[in-house]
């Protein structure tokens, strides 16, 4: 397993020297922590992050958008796990709270870049989350056969005041499919508008 940092580039090849092509990208995070009144006491609060991504074409245009609202690809490559609403409320479990699925054998040929993202639906700040985390495996969303690399998103102080991020993207270069991580995070409050900082930015 490779462990990634921010900028990073990695060919989806496999040992045996095959494309990577069936795989799933797997986020995972941690409930916020408080401190009650004088420090005594404490209590979790759930976080309810939503990890998304969209399609884009060669002329840098959306092709399709896959989150909590539309769980599946028109194409039927790209299929998103569903809606977590809280996190890990009891510490790091090394689960995945939401996973999108990529068959690249199934995706639209006209699509040669797909972006992963991350909004915080309640606005809650990412330096306050105490952990989060995305890894590329081959496998099924239920059953992880082989995790490939791994993305420690860690609490920064540089993400204080930020409520969205774009994790990463894949690209298609000379007919083979990379990843890139950027792990940078934005001020959006929408995903359209994450979307728009997407296009202007990160293609």
């Amino acid at each position: 397993m490779l462990n990634l940092t921010k900028g990073d580039k990695l060919d989806l090849i496999k040992n045996d020297g095959s494309q990577l092509s069936n795989f799933c990208v797997g986020l995972n995070w941690g409930a916020i922590v408080r401190t009650g009144m004088f420090g005594f006491g404490s209590n979790k609060e759930g976080v309810d992050l939503d990890a998304s991504t969209a399609l884009f074409a060669s002329n840098n245009q959306v092709v399709d958008v896959i989150y909590f609202g539309k769980l599946i690809s028109s194409d039927g490559a790209v299929k998103h796990s569903g809606d977590d609403l809280i996190g890990d409320t009891d510490g790091e479990d090394g689960l995945d709270n939401e996973i999108i699925t990529v068959n690249l054998n199934l995706l639209n040929p006209g699509v040669d870049k797909i972006v992963f993202m991350l909004n915080s639906y309640k606005g809650q700040d990412f330096a306050t989350i105490p952990f989060a985390n995305i890894r590329l495996y081959e496998g099924t969303p239920d059953r992880v056969q082989s995790v490939f690399a791994k993305f420690d998103i860690a609490k920064d102080p540089k993400f204080a005041g930020n409520v969205s991020m774009v994790m990463g993207k894949l690209y298609k270069r000379n007919n083979q499919w990379k990843f890139e991580t950027i792990g940078e995070p934005t001020r959006d409050t929408r995903l359209q508008d994450t979307i728009s900082t997407v296009m202007q930015r990160f293609l």
